[in-house]
């Protein structure tokens, strides 16, 4: 099923400011939230719905993408963030705008936290990836070495020194999590929340393993694959879910964020999905017509220039440009022409053309006839 306009969603202009964006996602979200709906799947998919919506339009960057793209700017295969986000992904990446009041009992009033209990969620790792004109034509596939927390092999990720010295929490009980029930504007809440006293892991460490100082997570490299869509730009942002730091006591890993970087070509330049050549030509070419070889993504291809071209004049190669990302758009190749003067003249080369000025249609004379400027050309190289 096609997805909602994002405005739409929480219902508002698409000029909302940041303040009336904010403000109808928490109308949105008490009028949808599972805890006010249970049992009610349509609820809690409007639910996630909002949130996906409010993660976009919050954004300065995501939501100038999603003006320009619709939602294949923001969202797609394993690529983007926004879709397919969770109930716990809504808890911990939204829990500033549920922060106090009844929005507290909502969530826990905890921060990166499972709201059935577990570790802390990781944190996320930020990389930048920079790709040529032509990676981004196709798509890319870069293998990137990352620096990144990884569960601890000594203790198995349990921070313990042994089995010895791990036992089963006395606060919990050993489930990770306590239930309290508080009163709210919309009546008695039960909610679930990460224990104090574990952090959600459901155990009590008396001795730190040596290795990860009781952590149960190290440092070390790994090598990951990230496929880059086809058409994106200097700018996005790429999620990779679960590639982050791994989580603590048994919490879900962060996630990979790429930051997309473009390497300056050494011929083109990028506009949006269009790529522009700059073609500079002498008089006579520009005059008397040519054909002259361009560069393109794919190679070099030669194109004819008639006669008569003016300056500013604009040849377009459909579909050479660059594809819309997540989409079966196709940009085109623009040759913008100049024609070349040059800074320095020879004698001889200035006499010709003081000659060429004094000449009947020379100057620019919109409607004008060029027969008599090329005749008395013929009539001096024939003097």
């Amino acid at each position: 099923m096609a997805k909602r306009d994002y405005y739409e969603v929480l219902g508002i202009a698409k000029d909302a400011d940041l303040a009336a964006i904010k403000k109808a996602y928490r109308k949105t979200a008490i009028k949808y939230h599972p805890d006010k709906n249970p049992d009610d799947q349509g609820a809690e998919e409007k639910f996630k719905e909002a949130a996906e919506a409010y993660e976009v339009l919050s954004d300065q960057d995501k939501r100038a993408r999603y003006d320009r793209f619709g939602h294949a700017g923001v969202s797609g295969n394993g690529g983007f963030s926004g879709g397919g986000m969770t109930m716990d992904d809504i808890m911990e990446q939204f829990s500033d705008i549920f922060g106090g009041g009844p929005f507290d009992t909502f969530f826990g009033g905890s921060t990166g936290r499972s709201r059935r209990g577990g570790g802390s969620r990781g944190s996320n790792l930020r990389i930048k990836v920079s790709l040529t004109l032509e990676e981004i034509a196709k798509g890319a596939t870069k293998k990137i070495k990352v620096k990144k927390q990884v569960k601890c092999k000594t203790c198995g990720g349990s921070g313990a020194k042994d089995s010895g010295s791990v036992s089963s929490c006395n606060t919990c009980g050993g489930s990770g999590y306590v239930r309290q029930v508080r009163n709210t504007f919309l009546g008695q809440m039960q909610t679930t929340t990460a224990c104090p006293s574990c952090g959600g892991s459901g155990q009590m460490i008396t001795a730190k393993c040596g290795d990860c100082k009781g952590d149960g997570r190290v440092y070390d490299d790994q090598l990951i694959e990230i496929e880059i869509p086809a058409g994106v730009e200097e700018g996005m942002q790429l999620s990779m879910r679960g590639h982050g730091n791994t989580g603590q006591n048994g919490g879900p890993a962060g996630d990979l964020l790429i930051n997309i970087q473009e390497k300056p070509h050494d011929h083109l330049k990028r506009d949006g999905a269009n790529v522009i050549f700059d073609l500079y030509l002498n008089f006579a070419d520009a005059a008397l017509g040519t054909s002259v070889e361009v560069p393109t993504i794919d190679g070099k291809v030669k194109i004819k220039i008639p006669a008569g071209t003016q300056s500013g004049k604009i040849f377009r190669l459909k579909g050479k440009g660059l594809p819309v990302v997540q989409s079966y758009q196709h940009g085109d190749q623009l040759i913008h022409v100049s024609v070349w003067t040059p800074k320095k003249l020879s004698a001889s080369e200035k006499e010709l053309l003081e000659k060429m000025r004094g000449m009947t249609n020379f100057d620019p004379q919109p409607g004008k006839s060029d027969k008599g400027f090329f005749e008395k050309m013929k009539d001096y190289f024939n003097s």
